[in-house]
């Protein structure tokens, strides 16, 4: 996929979100990457680079105090490559894309891997 039309489904993603969710949105990148770093594999404990489609650094908003402020900018990166590599398909692309942005998202709220699993796992992804 041209990386243009993968940056707007990602845009997209993002301008699809409930308004709520999008005005807490504070102090945050979202980008692209065609792959990930060594350093960003081993910062989640990965080896292989098929194997991270996004990720999620910095301070999550439920770990936030008075103290929070003049920091960088927190950072979701999404990897193309990889994402493209597990769907087939153009379709299973943009569904995997908005559940990737999604889970990144959701750890900037504070929820940690083994929450937003239980959370797939119960509405039955």
């Amino acid at each position: 996929m041209l990386p243009e039309k993968f940056e707007r489904l990602v845009i997209d993603t993002v301008a699809g979100m409930p308004a709520e969710f999008k005005e807490m949105l504070d102090n945050i990148d979202i980008c692209i990457q065609d792959w990930p770093s060594g350093q960003q594999l081993k910062s989640v404990g990965l080896r292989d680079k098929y194997d991270l489609l996004g990720l999620y650094e910095g301070t999550p908003r439920t770990r936030r105090d008075q103290n929070y402020n003049l920091v960088l900018p927190d950072k979701i990166t999404i990897f193309q490559k990889p994402l493209e590599a597990q769907c087939p398909s153009t379709r299973e692309l943009k569904e995997e894309i908005v559940r990737t942005v999604k889970h990144e998202i959701a750890h900037y709220f504070g929820l940690d891997d083994e929450r937003l699993d239980e959370i797939e796992n119960r509405a039955g992804r």
